[in-house]
């Protein structure tokens, strides 16, 4: 029995902190979550609480993780542990009956479930949380109460300083498809062989005042009694969706250039601003100095914006911009890029970097070896996200230090 409460803990405590890192990573990709569940559920009038949630969400799952796995004020843990399960078990049973939002965001960006997938997840987890909860009592102390409490607040403040990281510059581990070496072009392209939807039809009948429903095999096409009243199509198995799916440029007067910028054989910048009226004068500046600076080098620099053309209007007035503004879907922007704006470069359609505005290049270092450029930036973001997953492996580790060596007082 003491093996199953201990496997139920540490089970427990993974799940979490997995969950609850994938999201303090990308605060902004859960935030936009946020925002579906507001919009899906008529209630946009939270969508301004949406970033704080989405930091505060991650962080106290990966606190209750930690919590857990260093065995640190379970009886507080345990309830906080079966008051999440309960709650999203509940969530996730009313979004699979009614699919609102396709994907619930549980693991961020890392694994996609479907509603139903993260409903039998829940279950599967409720578990071992009921068996912690039950047992909460029977767990040993590792340390005094002040030592504990102590752990638990910096349980707490090690995700939050991770989400405020990734909002002043990038998720440190990108799980997204637009990640710096792929090649759109090929991400928006399926094998020969890959599995398409597949639909069962139903064709309804009508004879003498009575609806019958007959298959693709039995269709009464013969019997000039019967009156064709309607075709319906169930969707029997999903097929493959390519990882990009949803990426255009378009010029404001309606040009599609998508392929154009990719298949460019130069260096292509996209300042990516979804909304581009929030950008702010001093960010865009900033890249504009930059769009300046690649243009008399002889690159190409486009701004990609979901705003309307009075705003995009309003903008080339005040701004005078050294690039052109092109619209691409609102999404798909916050997708590639978080920030608002930010900066990607291509070429040949591959991305080769990108960055929240704060750390973009400046605008001597084009003069230089760009290649080089590219890759010294990548790797500091490489470096950065390398040392910030050190931080959590340590900070495991740090609370099995605790949990096997502080002795009660």
């Amino acid at each position: 029995m003491k093996f199953i409460i201990n496997l139920s803990r540490i089970l427990a405590g993974l799940v979490f902190v997995f969950s609850g890192f994938v999201k303090a990573i990308d605060p902004m990709g859960s935030a936009i979550k946020f925002e579906e569940y507001f919009m899906a559920f008529h209630t946009e009038f939270f969508v301004f609480l949406a970033l704080p949630l989405a930091i505060l969400l991650s962080a106290f799952e990966l606190m209750i993780g930690l919590n857990l796995l260093a065995r640190i004020r379970m009886r507080f843990t345990a309830w906080l542990l079966l008051l999440f399960m309960t709650f999203f078990l509940v969530l996730t049973f009313i979004l699979a009956l009614g699919n609102p939002v396709s994907d619930c965001g549980c693991f961020g960006d890392a694994i996609k479930l479907t509603n139903w997938q993260t409903f039998g997840k829940n279950v599967i987890i409720y578990i071992p949380a009921l068996i912690v909860f039950f047992n909460r009592k029977n767990y040993k102390t590792v340390a005094i109460p002040f030592t504990e409490w102590y752990l638990t607040g910096v349980n707490f403040i090690f995700p939050v300083l991770i989400s405020i990281f990734s909002l002043i510059h990038q998720p440190v581990i990108d799980f997204r498809p637009y990640k710096p070496g792929v090649n759109i072009t090929e991400s928006m392209t399926l094998p020969e062989n890959a599995p398409v939807d597949q639909y069962k039809t139903i064709f309804i009948y009508e004879r003498n005042g009575e609806k019958k429903e007959f298959g693709e095999n039995n269709i009464p096409w013969q019997d000039s009694t019967w009156k064709w009243v309607e075709t319906r199509q169930t969707l029997i198995s999903k097929g493959a969706v390519a990882p990009i799916h949803d990426f255009s440029i378009t010029r404001l007067r309606g040009e599609d250039i998508t392929d154009s910028v990719l298949n460019d054989e130069g260096y292509t910048f996209l300042i990516i601003s979804h909304e581009i009226e929030k950008a702010g004068n001093k960010p865009m500046l900033t890249l504009n100095n930059l769009a300046s600076r690649a243009k008399e080098l002889g690159y190409k620099t486009f701004c990609l914006t979901a705003s309307t053309t009075d705003h995009v209007e309003q903008f080339t007035q005040e701004f005078n911009p050294a690039f052109e503004i092109c619209t691409t879907d609102g999404t798909t922007l916050k997708t590639i890029i978080r920030s608002n704006p930010g900066l990607m470069v291509l070429h040949k359609g591959t991305i080769l970097a990108k960055w929240n505005y704060r750390d973009a290049p400046e605008p001597h270092e084009l003069d230089k070896d760009f290649m080089k450029t590219l890759l010294r930036h990548q790797n500091v973001s490489s470096e950065t996200a390398s040392v910030m997953f050190i931080i959590l492996i340590a900070g495991l580790f740090y609370s099995l230090f605790f949990m096997v060596f502080i002795r009660r007082e």
